[in-house]
């Protein structure tokens, strides 16, 4: 009786297990199956049989439970994976919430700051009113020197290099100045367009509004401690890609534990057409009493003391204001983030066109503040292993590629003679600039390899041009040069490229155009973390060669950058870098990059209308009232400025110098011709559906001109200068601001040069002013040699006939670049009187070269 009671009971035991009942495994039992789930989380039915015959721990458990225990163990892997997450959201939330509160608590100073601010100057009206009243004139001279009296500019006296006291002291004023602006009211702020914060955004920025220079702030959370945070921001060449060098000449530690250091950075041109720029400062590293890590900089100039910075050539001087990081360390880890830059650029010193780049605190906020705390963010996720790159590289690796591809391009553009570099002599014609550095190991230095160098004498050229653009979205350009590749390059350019590669370089001695089509390949390797920036390599197929190239029938392989294509990002540059490559690319391996760099020129907000009378131009650039109409708004939205600049380098041997040279200048003026046609082609029009009739107003004058301009043109030509689609009372002026060929009017003064009255939107572009500055430019300093000497033969036969043609040449833009014109035609305007008010031109088909 009792033996069949084991029995059964025995039975009922392996009916349970059978059933998926729980069982109590041993923690023997429970350590061996750790360690096959380390190996293979989910086995196979085979693999599970496997492991019970391996182990004899495991022999009393049968298969089922095996799956049962391997699907617990996942569903409760998966558990922790998910409250960890949580956890690290629920982290940043409280961290966000936290900035957000400090934030506002900000932005409710700078509100009771601009009350008081308001009730000061109405008290100020209020009391000039009366003193005007009154006739106290003498009385209100006295209390204006009594407050100018109180409120004296301060001195810093001049300290000395060896004096760290004095230096502390301008330190301690700087890190002053600096918290007032990363968590006070000493800069008004005004938070950029599509900058929400969140807890995986990249935090919140701002930019500065009615200040000196043009700031930048950001605040956001990284998963890094403060200690990491401040050695990676401190390395400001590794993440700003603008910095060509950054010394620290002198290190000098405070009492408090900080240090003081003494730096000398020098800053790339962003293009050809104006100098780079370099910062003697003092940087301050302290922390506070609650422990933050601070870290602020400044410029030392006369004014704020200090020992004087080394000077450089080719370079402008530029100032930092107070500015730096201010990190804090976070519950739970990480920190928060506070960056600030402002800096004064020296606008003055740059070409009238380029000034709202300098001026635009959108710019510097993309180039430098943003990039700091982007670097940081990546740096971070990188580390936690949540960024997965392909290609088997590093991800410290790829990013070194991304750095050297953005400073080579920076050193073609720039071309700086302590790298070796001087300039060709031209053609006759200045469109593009031809750079020779015949010192290449100084150049790259020999940190790279420089195998693909002749022994026996040569050196990289360059080829470069800037130019300007005109409605053309940068992100939509820069996409579309990365992906029809076909529509602007040279494949027999890019085989002299690859040819240095190869084991007999300049296979190729001269470029050749390719006859047939090919296709590219584009291969990923690594993105930032917002997909702002792209690495990859493009692999281009070699049958864009005829089959009789053996040599050059094979696929040929670039590097490649690509940023700035993202159509929202606001006040964004883009940029399109490449080098040849070879197939394995080296982490060493020597990189000459070539590309394109867009610019947008952030229009600056102007004050009241000049009380100038500009005639025709005065109303185009002001309109006729002092409110904007939405459709002036719209016109203004399609009337969106860009600088593009192009370089392309190559390599060379000195016999072959000349040769390549002239196939690198032909080559960028096809470039060029080809961006134009891809611009023209891709840019929206630029006269919007709605805008209404009243969307160019003008007074009878703009509008009688416009008609004299056409009707003079169709009377001495027998032909239309356009066809009117309209007969409403501004289609004539309409049509004559967007017509395509570029129609300028001037003076005709006894004893007075010829002075430019008068150009329509295409006219502007080509002589690259505005119409504020167009009565500055003389005719004499537009036209070249032989077209003012052909103009002043056919001045008589203009003015007895009425017009003449005028055959192609060149004219002179007001930043000296060369604009080449297929024909051009003269006539001189008459009024309703019949006579001469002025004289006109139009130049068709014009284009920089």
């Amino acid at each position: 009786m009792a033996l069949c009671m084991q029995r059964d009971s025995a039975s009922n035991k392996q009916q349970l297990m059978d059933c998926g009942k729980y069982v109590r495994y041993t923690p023997e039992q429970v350590e061996a199956l750790e360690r096959v789930y380390i190996e293979c989380p989910k086995p196979s039915s085979s693999r599970r049989q496997q492991i019970i015959r391996e182990c004899p721990l495991l022999a009393n458990i049968e298969t089922k439970q095996i799956k049962v225990w391997f699907q617990n163990r996942r569903c409760r892997e998966k558990q922790r994976k998910e409250a960890s997450r949580l956890q690290t959201v629920n982290r940043k939330l409280s961290a966000m919430n936290k900035l957000l509160m400090e934030e506002n608590d900000r932005l409710q100073k700078q509100v009771s700051q601009l009350v008081y601010d308001n009730g000061f100057m109405k008290q100020q009206i209020h009391t000039a009113s009366a003193t005007t009243t009154t006739d106290n004139s003498c009385e209100s001279v006295v209390v204006s020197g009594q407050r100018q009296h109180q409120n004296p500019k301060i001195q810093h006296p001049q300290w000395d290099a060896n004096n760290p006291a004095g230096l502390l002291a301008i330190a301690q004023e700087t890190l002053a100045a600096f918290l007032s602006k990363a968590t006070g009211t000493a800069v008004n702020w005004v938070q950029m367009i599509g900058m929400k914060p969140g807890p995986d955004s990249i935090g919140i920025v701002a930019v500065s509004r009615n200040c000196s220079g043009v700031a930048a702030r950001a605040c956001g959370l990284v998963s890094l401690e403060p200690t990491k945070v401040a050695e990676i921001l401190k390395d400001r060449p590794s993440w700003y890609r603008d910095c060509r060098c950054l010394n620290v000449l002198s290190v000098i530690p405070t009492g408090n534990g900080g240090t003081i250091e003494l730096m000398y950075m020098q800053t790339y041109a962003p293009t050809t057409l104006a100098a780079a720029r370099d910062f003697w400062t003092l940087r301050y590293t302290t922390s506070l009493e609650d422990g933050s890590l601070v870290i602020c900089e400044r410029s030392l100039t006369s004014s704020t003391g200090g020992p004087t910075g080394p000077a450089a050539s080719n370079f402008v001087r530029a100032e930092m204001l107070p500015s730096g990081y201010l990190i804090r360390s976070c519950e739970g880890g990480g920190s928060i983030v506070h960056i600030v830059d402002h800096v004064d650029l020296d606008v003055w010193s740059v070409p009238e066109v380029l000034r709202p780049l300098y001026e635009s605190p959108k710019f510097l906020a993309q180039k430098l503040t943003t990039a700091a705390l982007r670097n940081v963010r990546q740096i971070a996720q990188e580390s936690s292993g949540e960024v997965q790159y392909g290609g088997g590289r590093q991800p410290a690796v790829l990013r070194t590629f991304s750095q050297r591809l953005c400073k080579g391009f920076n050193d073609a553009v720039n071309g700086f003679v302590d790298d070796g570099w001087s300039l060709m002599g031209n053609d006759g014609v200045e469109d593009v600039t031809i750079g020779i550095n015949s010192s290449p190991n100084k150049f790259f230095s020999s940190h790279y390899n420089t195998s693909m160098l002749p022994a026996f004498g040569g050196g990289v050229l360059c080829a470069k041009a800037s130019m300007l653009l005109q409605n053309v979205p940068p992100a939509l350009l820069v996409r579309f040069l990365r992906e029809h590749r076909s529509e602007w390059a040279n494949y027999g350019v890019d085989a002299y490229s690859s040819a240095c590669l190869k084991a007999s370089p300049y296979a190729v001695p001269c470029a050749r155009p390719s006859g047939f089509p090919s296709s590219h390949v584009i291969i990923p390797l690594a993105h930032t973390i917002e997909h702002e920036e792209f690495l990859e390599v493009v692999r281009i197929e070699g049958n864009a060669f005829p089959p009789d190239d053996v040599a050059l029938a094979c696929d040929m392989y670039l590097m490649q950058l690509c940023s700035g294509i993202d159509e929202n990002a606001i006040g964004a540059c883009a940029q399109l870098v490449f080098a040849p490559i070879d197939e394995s690319f080296a982490d060493d391996a020597l990189l000459l990059p070539s590309g394109f760099r867009i610019i947008p020129l952030d229009p600056k907000t102007d004050g009241p209308a000049s009380t100038r009378t500009l005639d025709l131009a005065s109303t185009l650039e002001t309109g006729s009232g002092n409110a904007r109409s939405a459709g002036e708004s719209d016109l203004n939205n399609y009337n969106l400025r860009s600088v593009l600049t192009i370089a392309f380098q190559f390599t060379f041997e000195n016999h072959l110098r000349d040769n390549v040279a002239v196939m690198a200048r032909q080559y960028v003026r096809n470039v060029v011709r080809s961006v134009q046609r891809v611009a023209m082609a891709i840019a929206p029009s630029r006269i919007s559906t709605q805008l209404g009739p009243k969307s160019l107003p003008g007074p009878p004058e703009a509008l009688t001109l416009a008609r004299w301009i056409c009707k003079s043109y169709s009377l001495h030509t027998c032909t239309e200068l356009f066809s009117v689609e309209s007969t409403s009372g501004d289609a004539i002026l309409k049509q004559l601001w967007h017509h395509p060929d570029a129609i300028l009017c001037c003076s005709v003064k006894t004893n007075a040069s010829p002075v430019f009255t008068f150009a329509n939107q295409a006219g502007l572009d080509m002589l690259e002013t505005t119409l504020v500055a167009l009565q500055d430019i003389m005719l004499d300093k537009v036209l070249d040699e032989a077209g003012r000497k052909f103009l002043c033969i056919e001045f008589s036969k203009i003015m007895q006939q009425g017009f003449a043609y005028l055959p192609a040449g060149i004219c002179v833009s007001s930043m000296n670049r060369p604009v080449s014109y297929e024909q051009a035609i003269a006539w001189k305007v008459l009024d309703d009187d019949d006579s001469n008010h002025c004289l006109a031109f139009v130049f068709m088909n014009w284009s920089f070269v």
